[in-house]
């Protein structure tokens, strides 16, 4: 995940591994939100890792209960799940993809690998473990959202560069709706991220919802159409 800026850089890759790697990984399943009384029209699983959870923000500001409500306004009637696990890597997240699929989604916004690359993973593994989550989504008719991911600069050019085209040459070759960078707008940007310079406070929650929403909205037309 780059800053826009090198100030701090190297201070916030020591607390993102302290932090990020540290936390205590979790299978629990945040509730969907209350019924609407009206019918789904589907299921969207949000699969990642404390971005997606919502990493010590109210279950209600992180990105999928914020999904939910967007949708809700705008006459869509999908339930979103957020199935989101602190620390998890892309190696975490192939291991649990059977668990993932019990819960029957229509769309998966995965978002994973940012630990990975944290941890100085090799790439290639990370490549080749979110290309078979993305092989087993893709078998079972799930439509699938690809959260782009970038890393921290001081890990050097040649991983941060691949690093960064693991997703769009998985999204290229797969066919799969991409989000360039989910975290655009935000990263970097001290007054929308918590203390550790990595997590989203509230306000920067609502600003990845704003990036996320026209992708999930193009999934959305791709799932009404089968």
């Amino acid at each position: 995940m780059t800053p826009r800026t090198g100030h701090g850089i190297v201070l916030i890759t020591i607390i993102l591994i302290t932090l990020i790697s540290c936390e205590q990984t979790s299978t629990q399943v945040a509730a969907p939100p209350p019924s609407t009384g009206e019918t789904p029209q589907g299921v969207i699983v949000c699969m990642g890792d404390s971005l997606t959870a919502g990493y010590r923000v109210d279950e209600r500001e992180a990105f999928p209960a914020l999904l939910a409500e967007r949708l809700r306004a705008d006459d869509y009637h999908y339930e979103v799940i957020n199935a989101g696990v602190s620390g998890e890597t892309s190696s975490g997240a192939l291991a649990r993809l059977d668990w993932m699929l019990t819960l029957a989604p229509d769309i998966v916004i995965l978002e994973t690998g940012a630990n990975d690359g944290l941890r100085a993973v090799d790439p290639a593994l990370t490549r080749r473990n979110i290309e078979a989550i993305v092989t087993r989504l893709k078998a079972e008719g799930i439509v699938v959202v690809l959260a782009g991911m970038q890393m921290v600069r001081n890990l050097g050019p040649a991983f941060t560069e691949a690093f960064k085209a693991i997703y769009p040459e998985i999204a290229e070759t797969h066919d799969l709706i991409l989000i360039p960078f989910m975290l655009e707008g935000v990263a970097g940007r001290a007054r929308l991220n918590q203390s550790d310079g990595i997590h989203p406070t509230a306000e920067g929650y609502r600003i990845v919802t704003a990036n996320l929403y026209p992708y999930v909205r193009q999934a959305i037309v791709l799932h009404q159409e089968r």
